[in-house]
C-alpha cells in the first residue's frame, strides 16, 4: 500500500537539499486537522536558505508538485503543510484491506529473522493468580504482533520449576502432605503447605536449613527429592493448562529453570575462565560494584545455583539454538536490577548479543478489594477471575439479548476478551486497579465496546445483502466521517510496527478504539443502508473494511471476535 510520508520525502526532496531518512524523520501529524494530515518544519533550513523559517516554508511550498495523493500544499509560519486527497487514500486502502483482508497490516518485515518470547513463566506448585495475568497477556500478545510481521516467532514458557521453593515444598509435604488429599486440589493445596512452611520458618528460622538440603537434595539428583518434584510439576501444568485454554494461548515450550541444570557447570566454568568469578563468604559472585550495581551471586555458599546461573545457561542455549535476531523477557518492573546485572555479566562474558537480549517490564495490577501476597495466602486466581467474566458477561447477554445463539461462546469470547482488553488497554509500564465495571462496560474504552462494533458490523453486512464481489465506486465515500474513518484504517498497519518496536501492544488497543469510535460516529451520522444501490455498496464496502480490521487487531491482542452479540 502506498506510504504517505515516503510520498512526502520525495516531494520534499526535489527542493530540499536533506538525507531522506531526515526529511522522514521531520514529517510529523499536527494535533489540529486543519493544518493537514501530516507537516513539515522548516526550522533546521534557516541557516541554508539564510531567511526566516515562514518564508522558507512559503518558498519551498510554492515550488512542490503536490501529486497523486495530496490534495493541497499550504506554508503555515514555519511548517509545509501536506493535506490527503481522500478519493485516492480511500481507493488504496479498501484495495488493499480486500486484498488482504484479516491479514491487514501483516508484512514480511521479519523475514528469516527469528524472535524469542518468554512469557507468563508461572512458579509451578503456586497459583496461577490475576498477577500474571499481565505478563501473560502482553507476551502473547507481541508473540502475536512479531508473527504477523514476518519474524519466525518461538513463544516460551519458562516455568518457575526450580529453586530452594521446592526444597521449601518437599519439606513441607514431608511434615504435613497427604498425595490423596492434595490430588483433589493440588494449587490450593501445595498453597497451604508453602504458607504453613513459610510462618513455620518465621518462627523456627533454623527450618530454612531444611528448605535448603531439599533444594540441594534436588540438584544432586536424589531418586525422592525428584519424583516428589516431577509429581508437583505434573499436577501444577494441568491445572495451569485450563487457565492457558481459557485464554487460547499455546507455546512453542516450556522449557523451566530445571531444564538448564545441566547446562550451568559450563557457564560457571566460562565465568572462571573468564576470571569474572570472585569468592565471597563462601559464595561464587560477579562483582558488579565498578558498573553502579550489588554483587551477583553465582554459586551460593552451600552449592546450590540461582535464578542468574539459570538465565545466563538459559540465554546462552537459546542463541546457540535459534540464533535469535531478539530474545525478548516479558517480566514484571520489580525484576529490573536482575535483568540489569544479567546483562552486564553476558557484556562481561564477551557475547556482542546481550543487547539482543529484551527485558519487557510491567507495572503492577491489584485489585479493588485486596492486596496479593503468595507467602500470606492472599490470592486471586487467575482462572476463578476468567470464570467470573464470563459469568458476568452471561448475565448481561440475558439481559440484553436473551435469544441470542450460541449464548455460552459468545460469554466466553467477550468476558475473557474484556479481562485481556483492560490490561493491554493500559501503558505497560503503568500500575493498575483491575475493576469490573470497567472491564465488562459495553461503552467507553473496553473490549466489549470493539467487540460490539464488529457484531454490528456483521449485522449490517447481513441486513444489506453484502457481497464481497460486488463492484463499488470509493470516490462516493466523501464525507468527513468516512475520512476519519479511512485515515484511522490506513494508520493500523504502522500502528502494528510501533507495537513492535517499543514492544507495546497498548498501541493495537488504543487503535482499535479510535477505529471503533469513528465508525460508531459514521454509523449514528450518516445511514449505511441507502436507497442508491451504488452509494450503498460503497458504505457498505468500509463497514466490510473496518470489520476485517478489528478482526485483524483484536488478534494481535489475543482476542476472539463474535459476529453476534
Amino acid at each position: 500500500m502506498i506510504d504517505l510520508r515516503e510520498e512526502i520525502v520525495k516531494i520534499l526532496k526535489k527542493e530540499i537539499d536533506l538525507p531522506e531518512e531526515e526529511i522522514r524523520e521531520g514529517v510529523e501529524v499536527p494535533k489540529d486537522e486543519q493544518m493537514g494530515d501530516y507537516s513539515f518544519p522548516v526550522f533546521k533550513l534557516a541557516k541554508v536558505f539564510k531567511k526566516a523559517p515562514n518564508l522558507i516554508a512559503e518558498e519551498i511550498a510554492g515550488k512542490l508538485e503536490k501529486g497523486k495523493f495530496f490534495e493541497k500544499i499550504e506554508p503555515v509560519a514555519a511548517y509545509i503543510n501536506f493535506f490527503v486527497d481522500q478519493k485516492s487514500l480511500t481507493s488504496e486502502v479498501l484495495k488493499e484491506i480486500y486484498d488482504k483482508k484479516e491479514l491487514y497490516g501483516h508484512s514480511d518485515l521479519g523475514k528469516g529473522k527469528t524472535v524469542i518470547v518468554e512469557f507468563s513463566s508461572t512458579n509451578i506448585a503456586k497459583p496461577f493468580h490475576i498477577g500474571h495475568l499481565r505478563s501473560t497477556v502482553i507476551g502473547n500478545s507481541l508473540y502475536h504482533i512479531y508473527k504477523a510481521l514476518g519474524y519466525d516467532t518461538i513463544a516460551i514458557n519458562h516455568l518457575g520449576d526450580y529453586g530452594t521453593q521446592f526444597g521449601m515444598l518437599i519439606a513441607a509435604f514431608k511434615m504435613w502432605g497427604n498425595k490423596e488429599e492434595i490430588e483433589k486440589d493440588p494449587i490450593n493445596n501445595f498453597l497451604d503447605l508453602y504458607v504453613r512452611f513459610n510462618k513455620l520458618q518465621e518462627e523456627d528460622p533454623s527450618k530454612r536449613d531444611l528448605a535448603r538440603d531439599w533444594f540441594k537434595k534436588l540438584e544432586d539428583g536424589d531418586e525422592e527429592a525428584v519424583e516428589l518434584w516431577q509429581w508437583m510439576k505434573d499436577l501444577s501444568l494441568k491445572e495451569f493448562n485450563k487457565v492457558y485454554d481459557l485464554l487460547g494461548i499455546t507455546f512453542d515450550s516450556y522449557n523451566g529453570e530445571a531444564f538448564y541444570s545441566d547446562k550451568m557447570p559450563a557457564i560457571v566454568e566460562e565465568l572462571k575462565e573468564k576470571k569474572l568469578l570472585k569468592l565471597d563468604d563462601g559464595a561464587q559472585i560477579v562483582d558488579l560494584e565498578e558498573f553502579g550495581m550489588t554483587p551477583s551471586i553465582v554459586i551460593k555458599s552451600n552449592g546450590t545455583s540461582t535464578y542468574l546461573t539459570r538465565d545466563l545457561a538459559a540465554a546462552k542455549y537459546r542463541k546457540d539454538t535459534y540464533k535469535f535476531y531478539k530474545n525478548i523477557y516479558v517480566v514484571g518492573q520489580e525484576q529490573k536490577l536482575h535483568f540489569r546485572q544479567w546483562k552486564k555479566i553476558l557484556e562481561l562474558m564477551g557475547y556482542d548479543w546481550a543487547n539482543d537480549c529484551i527485558h519487557v517490564d510491567f507495572g503492577l495490577i491489584s485489585t479493588e478489594d485486596m492486596a496479593l501476597s503468595t507467602r500470606k495466602g492472599n490470592v486471586l486466581f487467575l482462572e476463578d477471575v476468567l470464570n467470573k467474566a464470563i459469568e458476568k458477561t452471561k448475565e448481561i447477554i440475558e439481559q440484553r439479548n436473551p435469544n441470542l445463539e450460541n449464548k455460552d461462546e459468545v460469554a466466553k469470547d467477550v468476558g475473557i476478551g474484556a479481562v485481556i482488553f483492560q490490561d493491554l488497554f493500559n501503558q505497560r509500564i503503568k500500575d493498575y486497579v483491575f475493576s469490573w465495571d470497567r472491564t465488562l462496560s459495553f461503552e467507553g474504552e473496553t473490549g466489549p465496546y470493539v467487540q460490539y462494533t464488529y457484531a454490528r458490523i456483521s449485522s449490517l453486512l447481513d441486513k444489506g445483502k453484502f457481497n464481497v464481489d460486488d463492484n463499488y465506486n470509493p470516490d462516493l465515500l466523501n464525507s468527513s466521517e468516512e475520512r476519519a474513518l479511512v485515515k484511522s484504517l490506513y494508520d493500523f498497519p504502522e500502528t502494528i510496527i510501533d507495537a513492535s518496536e517499543k514492544y507495546e501492544p497498548f498501541f493495537i488497543s488504543r487503535q482499535l478504539i479510535e477505529i471503533a469510535r469513528n465508525f460508531n460516529k459514521y454509523y449514528n451520522q450518516s445511514p449505511i443502508l441507502v436507497e442508491d444501490e451504488e452509494l450503498k455498496k460503497a458504505k457498505l464496502a468500509l463497514c466490510y473494511s473496518v470489520k476485517n480490521v478489528i478482526k485483524c487487531g483484536l488478534e494481535l491482542l489475543g482476542i476472539n471476535s463474535p459476529e453476534r452479540m
